[in-house]
């Protein structure tokens, strides 16, 4: 099979290809909300831009900040499960809806805030792919508000065969598939709105700016791995040094530390 260089699933990618084919992200939305896409009057991209910039950061977001009649919704792709990710989440979810807030308003102006996360990881201990959260009442099951909510969609879990009537999988089947063939199984099934799709994300990923958006993202992830690899080893060295001082043997402090016996004579 031929792995594909960059997939749905790349941050970069996600961003240009949705950024500049806004009706492929209605469609999208309108599937992953489960509404009808008629049923959307109002769209707006929120956050259109990429300076490049801030691609070499390792704090920016690649996600996509949308107003779809009248609620906020937050949509993001995560790749790897880098701890505490339903508290991040949170996190991005209060922080959305706190800025909504015209001044002056009271507090029933605030709109309703969605965060969707398409995770390429299994998150909670069950079988369904698509969670939906809001807050309960834990004994009547009363719902609180309605202004929060978190969809997450596990794309491990997501069933090996698809129907070509099936929207909502057809879509994640797209930012699961890691390889030139899925691809083309899902163009075979010529549903048009995935023909789009995949013929956008070719004309994405031959441009020239996204090879450079690309590459400075790249960078960064580099950029962050080098650092917390560098932060690791000093960490390590910081526990052979004191237990130097308690004069363990170095054998036993190269087993401890995974440090090697002239590193730790350096010490």
């Amino acid at each position: 099979m031929r792995k594909l260089a960059y997939t749905f699933k790349t941050d970069t990618l996600f961003k240009m290809l949705f950024i500049q084919y806004p009706e492929l992200l209605k469609k999208l939305v309108a599937d992953l909300l489960g509404i009808p896409l008629e049923g959307i009057g109002q769209f707006v991209i929120r956050n259109p831009e990429m300076p490049p910039e801030n691609l070499g950061d390792k704090f920016c977001r690649l996600d996509i900040n949308m107003t779809v009649n009248g609620q906020r919704v937050d949509l993001e792709v995560q790749v790897c499960n880098e701890g505490d990710y339903s508290e991040r989440v949170m996190y991005y979810w209060a922080r959305e809806f706190s800025s909504a807030l015209p001044a002056g308003q009271d507090y029933s102006a605030l709109p309703r805030t969605i965060v969707i996360s398409i995770i390429d990881f299994p998150l909670f201990e069950c079988e369904e792919y698509h969670s939906f959260f809001q807050p309960l009442e834990t004994t009547r099951h009363t719902l609180l508000s309605d202004k929060m909510g978190f969809h997450f969609f596990e794309l491990p879990k997501l069933p090996a065969d698809v129907s070509d009537g099936d929207m909502l999988l057809l879509w994640l089947s797209l930012f699961k598939a890691e390889t030139e063939e899925e691809l083309e199984k899902i163009k075979e099934m010529e549903v048009p709105v995935m023909s789009q799709a995949i013929n956008a994300y070719y004309t994405i990923t031959a441009s020239s700016e996204f090879r450079e958006k690309e590459r400075l993202r790249a960078k960064a992830r580099h950029d962050e791995a080098q650092a917390l690899h560098n932060a690791r080893r000093e960490e390590k060295f910081e526990i052979a040094r004191n237990l130097l001082k308690m004069n363990i043997p170095y054998d036993q402090i190269a087993k401890a530390t995974d440090l090697t016996l002239e590193e730790i004579r350096r010490l």
